[in-house]
Protein backbone atom coordinates (compact mmCIF):
# COMPACT_ATOMS: atom_id res chain seq x y z
CA UNK A 1 0.00 0.00 0.00
CA UNK A 2 1.27 3.64 -1.03
CA UNK A 3 1.35 6.02 1.50
CA UNK A 4 -0.21 9.23 0.92
CA UNK A 5 1.69 12.68 -0.33
CA UNK A 6 -0.16 15.99 0.19
CA UNK A 7 1.18 18.22 -2.22
CA UNK A 8 1.13 21.95 -1.91
CA UNK A 9 -2.29 22.63 -3.44
CA UNK A 10 -3.53 19.67 -1.01
CA UNK A 11 -4.28 17.40 -3.83
CA UNK A 12 -3.73 13.82 -2.60
CA UNK A 13 -1.63 11.90 -4.77
CA UNK A 14 0.19 8.70 -5.58
CA UNK A 15 -2.87 6.85 -4.75
CA UNK A 16 -4.92 3.87 -6.44
CA UNK A 17 -8.87 3.63 -5.54
CA UNK A 18 -8.02 -0.25 -3.96
CA UNK A 19 -5.66 1.48 -1.32
CA UNK A 20 -8.77 4.09 -0.70
CA UNK A 21 -11.69 1.84 -0.65
CA UNK A 22 -9.92 -1.53 0.36
CA UNK A 23 -11.97 -3.40 -2.17
CA UNK A 24 -9.87 -4.05 -5.50
CA UNK A 25 -11.12 -2.03 -8.89
CA UNK A 26 -12.67 -5.23 -10.30
CA UNK A 27 -15.09 -5.37 -7.48
CA UNK A 28 -16.46 -1.82 -7.33
CA UNK A 29 -20.25 -1.86 -8.96
CA UNK A 30 -21.98 0.95 -10.06
CA UNK A 31 -25.09 1.31 -8.24
CA UNK A 32 -28.58 2.51 -10.07
CA UNK A 33 -30.39 5.34 -8.72
CA UNK A 34 -33.57 2.47 -8.68
CA UNK A 35 -33.79 -1.13 -7.88
CA UNK A 36 -35.49 -2.72 -11.00
CA UNK A 37 -37.28 -5.96 -10.62
CA UNK A 38 -37.57 -8.32 -13.55
CA UNK A 39 -41.01 -10.25 -14.28
CA UNK A 40 -41.65 -13.22 -16.49
CA UNK A 41 -45.27 -14.44 -17.91
CA UNK A 42 -45.75 -17.56 -19.33
CA UNK A 43 -49.64 -17.88 -20.34
CA UNK A 44 -51.04 -21.16 -18.97
CA UNK A 45 -54.31 -20.92 -19.48
CA UNK A 46 -55.00 -23.36 -16.08
CA UNK A 47 -53.75 -20.60 -13.66
CA UNK A 48 -55.36 -16.99 -13.54
CA UNK A 49 -52.95 -14.05 -14.75
CA UNK A 50 -51.56 -13.47 -11.18
CA UNK A 51 -50.10 -16.90 -10.93
CA UNK A 52 -48.92 -16.82 -14.98
CA UNK A 53 -46.78 -13.78 -13.83
CA UNK A 54 -43.05 -14.62 -11.93
CA UNK A 55 -41.01 -12.33 -10.40
CA UNK A 56 -37.52 -13.76 -11.61
CA UNK A 57 -34.99 -11.46 -9.56
CA UNK A 58 -33.92 -7.50 -8.49
CA UNK A 59 -31.06 -5.65 -9.16
CA UNK A 60 -29.71 -2.45 -8.10
CA UNK A 61 -26.45 -2.07 -10.14
CA UNK A 62 -25.26 -1.68 -13.69
CA UNK A 63 -23.30 -5.42 -13.56
CA UNK A 64 -26.11 -7.10 -11.78
CA UNK A 65 -28.63 -5.53 -14.69
CA UNK A 66 -25.99 -7.12 -17.80
CA UNK A 67 -24.94 -9.87 -15.64
CA UNK A 68 -28.71 -10.81 -15.99
CA UNK A 69 -29.70 -9.26 -19.26
CA UNK A 70 -26.89 -12.05 -20.35
CA UNK A 71 -28.40 -14.94 -19.19
CA UNK A 72 -31.85 -15.27 -19.87
CA UNK A 73 -33.63 -15.06 -23.50
CA UNK A 74 -34.01 -12.68 -25.92
CA UNK A 75 -37.22 -11.17 -26.13
CA UNK A 76 -37.28 -12.45 -29.70
CA UNK A 77 -37.11 -16.33 -28.72
CA UNK A 78 -39.83 -16.23 -25.67
CA UNK A 79 -42.90 -18.06 -26.93
CA UNK A 80 -46.20 -16.36 -28.00
CA UNK A 81 -48.06 -15.34 -24.95
CA UNK A 82 -45.16 -14.07 -23.09
CA UNK A 83 -43.94 -11.22 -21.49
CA UNK A 84 -40.92 -9.84 -19.55
CA UNK A 85 -41.33 -6.81 -17.47
CA UNK A 86 -38.78 -4.98 -16.17
CA UNK A 87 -40.35 -2.53 -12.83
CA UNK A 88 -39.32 -0.06 -9.99
CA UNK A 89 -39.02 -2.94 -6.97
CA UNK A 90 -42.28 -2.51 -5.25
CA UNK A 91 -44.24 -1.66 -8.19
CA UNK A 92 -46.45 -4.68 -9.53
CA UNK A 93 -46.77 -5.06 -13.64
CA UNK A 94 -50.02 -4.56 -13.54
CA UNK A 95 -52.79 -1.82 -13.48
CA UNK A 96 -54.17 -2.72 -10.19
CA UNK A 97 -50.98 -1.79 -8.55
CA UNK A 98 -50.98 1.64 -6.91
CA UNK A 99 -48.27 3.35 -8.59
CA UNK A 100 -49.87 2.21 -12.08
CA UNK A 101 -53.94 2.71 -11.47
CA UNK A 102 -53.96 6.13 -12.88
CA UNK A 103 -51.03 5.74 -15.43
CA UNK A 104 -50.67 5.02 -19.09
CA UNK A 105 -48.38 3.76 -21.50
CA UNK A 106 -46.52 3.84 -24.67
CA UNK A 107 -46.71 1.95 -26.86
CA UNK A 108 -44.34 0.50 -29.29
CA UNK A 109 -46.28 -1.97 -31.80
CA UNK A 110 -44.05 -4.23 -34.06
CA UNK A 111 -45.36 -6.89 -36.72
CA UNK A 112 -43.76 -10.23 -36.63
CA UNK A 113 -41.57 -9.85 -39.33
CA UNK A 114 -39.58 -7.40 -36.93
CA UNK A 115 -39.19 -9.89 -34.10
CA UNK A 116 -35.83 -10.54 -34.57
CA UNK A 117 -32.60 -7.44 -34.46
CA UNK A 118 -35.51 -4.71 -34.52
CA UNK A 119 -37.39 -6.26 -31.53
CA UNK A 120 -34.32 -6.88 -29.16
CA UNK A 121 -32.75 -3.32 -29.59
CA UNK A 122 -35.99 -1.95 -28.79
CA UNK A 123 -36.09 -3.97 -25.92
CA UNK A 124 -32.70 -3.22 -24.87
CA UNK A 125 -32.90 0.80 -25.57
CA UNK A 126 -35.69 0.63 -23.46
CA UNK A 127 -34.56 -1.05 -20.66
CA UNK A 128 -31.56 1.91 -20.56
CA UNK A 129 -33.36 4.40 -20.67
CA UNK A 130 -35.25 2.71 -17.67
CA UNK A 131 -32.26 1.72 -15.32
CA UNK A 132 -30.03 5.03 -16.74
CA UNK A 133 -33.26 7.16 -15.27
CA UNK A 134 -32.94 8.83 -19.22
CA UNK A 135 -36.32 10.64 -19.14
CA UNK A 136 -34.94 13.73 -17.06
CA UNK A 137 -36.75 15.47 -14.70
CA UNK A 138 -39.33 13.00 -15.23
CA UNK A 139 -37.41 9.63 -14.29
CA UNK A 140 -40.00 9.22 -11.25
CA UNK A 141 -42.81 8.69 -13.26
CA UNK A 142 -41.92 6.05 -15.14
CA UNK A 143 -43.39 2.85 -13.47
CA UNK A 144 -41.30 0.18 -15.78
CA UNK A 145 -42.04 -1.17 -18.82
CA UNK A 146 -43.13 -4.23 -20.89
CA UNK A 147 -42.31 -6.53 -24.25
CA UNK A 148 -44.95 -8.80 -25.02
CA UNK A 149 -44.75 -11.87 -27.82
CA UNK A 150 -47.91 -12.29 -29.82
CA UNK A 151 -49.40 -13.89 -32.85
CA UNK A 152 -50.33 -10.99 -34.73
CA UNK A 153 -47.44 -8.49 -33.44
CA UNK A 154 -45.21 -7.81 -31.04
CA UNK A 155 -45.48 -4.95 -28.02
CA UNK A 156 -43.48 -2.84 -25.91
CA UNK A 157 -45.27 -0.65 -23.56
CA UNK A 158 -43.16 2.03 -21.60
CA UNK A 159 -45.99 2.62 -18.24
CA UNK A 160 -46.15 6.06 -16.49
CA UNK A 161 -47.31 6.51 -13.17
CA UNK A 162 -49.88 9.63 -14.05
CA UNK A 163 -52.03 9.18 -17.37
CA UNK A 164 -53.22 12.94 -16.59
CA UNK A 165 -49.89 14.43 -16.22
CA UNK A 166 -49.34 15.81 -19.64
CA UNK A 167 -46.30 17.26 -19.33
CA UNK A 168 -44.61 14.32 -18.26
CA UNK A 169 -45.75 12.36 -20.59
CA UNK A 170 -44.88 13.78 -23.68
CA UNK A 171 -41.14 14.19 -22.27
CA UNK A 172 -41.06 10.12 -21.49
CA UNK A 173 -42.69 9.77 -24.91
Amino acid sequence: MEDFESKDDGVIDDVDSESVSGVPQPYIKHPLQNTWTLWYYENDRNKNWEQNQREVTSFNTVEDFWSLFHHIKQASELKQGCDYSLFKKGILPMWEDNANIRGGRWLINLEKKHRGHDLNNYWLEVLLCLIGEAFDDYHEDVCGAVVNIRAKGDKIGIWTADALESQSVLEIG
